[in-house]
């Protein structure tokens, strides 16, 4: 049995009053100069930046305490708005946890992260389909680009899971707890019993 010598990843933080979930997109608007530092660094290396849910503190100002499990943001579209900030379109990839957070000068907090497993391919149980109905007709409704996904993804345990986490009306702490289970299926009955 051979030690794992691969050393943490790290990761600067974007702590936010939301929670990205994998699969979702989200827009940002950039303008603290340690963010700005951080985005320019992803576009130079073409790697994401992790948000984590705001616990303690606000989104603007002095480091915050943030949740430790998070979702890696890749950036998909950048503007500026009328009013001259940057404007981010970001998506959730990966979701990760943080051993450590280190804060530098700037105030940028960078973590020390071990990325979470993949979701695994599994079909949505029986006493689950209620949820995938569910999802069906809320993307019949509301629309969107998931919308336009191929029919066979609502059968992807994971997926209707995600999906649902991201559209249904959730408080940021019942999103958080999704996040944090590795298993589709706890994810499905922790939603099925968050529903009215």
């Amino acid at each position: 049995m051979s030690a794992d010598t691969s050393a943490p990843e790290s990761l600067g933080l974007f702590p936010l009053h939301t929670v990205l979930v994998p699969g979702a997109a989200i827009g940002l608007r950039v303008f603290e100069p340690r963010y700005l530092d951080l985005i320019r660094d992803c576009g130079r290396s073409g790697r994401g930046f992790g948000i984590c849910l705001i616990l303690k503190g606000e989104e603007v100002g002095a480091p915050t305490t943030a949740a430790a499990y998070g979702t890696e943001a890749v950036i998909e579209d950048f503007g500026r708005g009328d009013d001259g900030l940057l404007t981010l379109r970001v998506r959730g990839t990966r979701r990760f946890h943080a051993r450590r957070v280190r804060v530098r000068d700037n105030g940028l907090q960078v973590a020390e992260v071990e990325w979470c497993g993949s979701d695994p391919d599994e079909v949505v149980r029986p006493e689950h389909g209620l949820l995938a109905t569910l999802l069906q007709q809320l993307l019949d409704h509301i629309g969107g680009e998931h919308a336009k996904a191929p029919h066979a993804r609502l059968d992807d345990a994971a997926w209707v899971g995600w999906r649902l986490a991201e559209l249904l009306p959730l408080q940021d702490a019942q999103r958080q707890e999704l996040l944090q289970l590795d298993d589709p299926h706890q994810r499905l009955d922790r939603l099925l019993a968050l529903l009215p």
